[in-house]
Formats: structure tokens, sequence, C-alpha cells
């Protein structure tokens, strides 16, 4: 598919946050060496920094896709596999995570051997270059990852190619709430509490100062369905979660 005019566009005024402005690598590999440092400690300070809504945050992106049971889902920027996992509920025959990071794709794996599944399968790959044929996949999901796709045009044009037409995606990212006082709450636990605590658990000094800031420049809400209609993706919808602190983006390929 062609990318359009609109499309470049709409993400024109956007600032690409990176992780280190003063690293000579771009977006990509930054992100990928952030999530290798910090894979270690991320599911306990996922759980930690979300006091578990992250949670719920999944099982309502997966509940997302039970009308259209899914055979083979693709779950890109998988991470340590959280959201593959949920996706076994909708019993599918097989899921593929793909990720930049193998450090986190070695924790997801030793979750899986402990879970004794093997209906998922975990890869190293690129989310804007997948290595898949079109119109392979029966569903896709991303949960909170193209936030960090360096290119988030190409991914999102990419995972199209990948998905069957009339195909689901499901994609969670964080969003900003706007009602008091859960914006002004919001905003002091973005700003100060998360990267505290983040680099007093993280040696990634960066890790969580990344994550507010590339919170804060994302295009949200109806930006973002815009985007996604730009790639090709029909009946596109958004759901703000808690209070507007997570959005549930769905839309069918």
């Amino acid at each position: 598919m062609n990318q359009t005019t609109s499309t470049v566009s709409s993400m024109s005024n956007n600032k690409v946050v990176v992780p280190d402005e003063k690293s000579a690598l771009g977006k990509k590999e930054q992100v990928k060496q952030m999530f290798d440092n910090i894979s270690y400690r991320y599911d306990f300070l996922n759980r930690f920094l979300s006091l578990g809504i992250d949670i719920i945050w999944r099982k309502k992106a997966i509940n997302s896709l039970k009308p259209f049971q899914p055979k083979l889902i693709l779950d890109v920027a998988t991470g340590t596999a959280d959201l593959a996992i949920e996706a076994l509920k909708l019993n599918p025959e097989k899921i593929i995570g793909v990720d930049i990071s193998e450090g986190m794709l070695q924790m997801g794996r030793e979750k899986l051997k402990a879970l004794r599944e093997n209906r998922i399968e975990l890869q190293t790959g690129d989310s804007e270059n997948l290595k898949f044929d079109d119109k392979t996949f029966d569903a896709a999901t991303v949960a909170f990852g193209v936030r960090n796709f360096e290119n988030l045009n190409k991914g999102l044009l990419d995972m199209h190619r990948v998905l069957k037409t009339g195909a689901p995606i499901a994609i969670l990212e964080f969003s900003k709430p706007s009602v008091f006082p859960v914006k002004q709450v919001f905003q002091f636990y973005f700003k100060v509490i998360l990267p505290f605590t983040g680099k007093f658990f993280s040696k990634d000094q960066r890790a969580y100062t990344y994550l507010p800031e590339s919170v804060q420049h994302f295009p949200e809400g109806k930006a973002f369905e815009d985007i996604m209609r730009n790639c090709g993706y029909k009946n596109v919808t958004s759901h703000r979660l808690s209070f507007g602190i997570c959005t549930l983006y769905t839309a069918v390929g």
C-alpha cells in the first residue's frame, strides 16, 4: 500500500521523541537498547507503577476480538508477552509475538516455559518491516508499543498489510486525561513519581523519563484514529479507559 499525502501531513507536526536526545543512534535502536536494559525489571515496574490497572486494560483489548474468533494472531511489540498470554483466552491455534528487544522476549519465553504453553511463538522482529506474507493473520494486537515506533505510519501500514481483509486490530496506548482532578494527578505521577521510581529500580536512567515525554507528544484520540484511517483501516473507534489514562483503539483491516 502506498503512503498517502494525507498520512504524511498528519504526522508532520508531531515531535519525534527518543529515549536519549544526545545519542547518535536512531529511535529504533535506542528503544531496543532501553528495553533490553530494563527487561529484567519490566514486569515488576509495570505492575507497581500502574497499580495493576494495565491487567484490566489488556483484558478489554482481548475481549474486543472475541466476536471475530481469530485462529492466528499477531502481537506486535509483544515485550514480555503479557498481551499474547491474555489472548490465549480466545482459544486461538497460534499466536506470534514480535519485538525488537531480545531481552524482553527472553523474559517472555521464561513465562511461557513456566506455563508450559506452546501456542505462543516469540520472534525477534521489526514492527515496521514484518517478515510475514500479505493477509496472513486473523487479528493483530499492540499494547503500549505504537508510541515507540520510529515511523508510526510505516508500522501501521505493515500491520495492515499482514492482516486479512476485515480482520480486527486492537491497540492499547497511553493517553492524557482531561478531567479534573485526574488530569492533575496523572501529570504529577507521570512527571515526578514515575521517573523517580523507575530510575530507582531500573539501571536505565532515561527509560522512565522517556515514557511521559512520548505520551505527551503522541497523537491520541481522533488524531490517531485519522492516521489509522489514512493507513487503510476501517471501522476505527477509540475508547478511553480509566478516565482517559489509556485508550483502546479498534479497527478492521
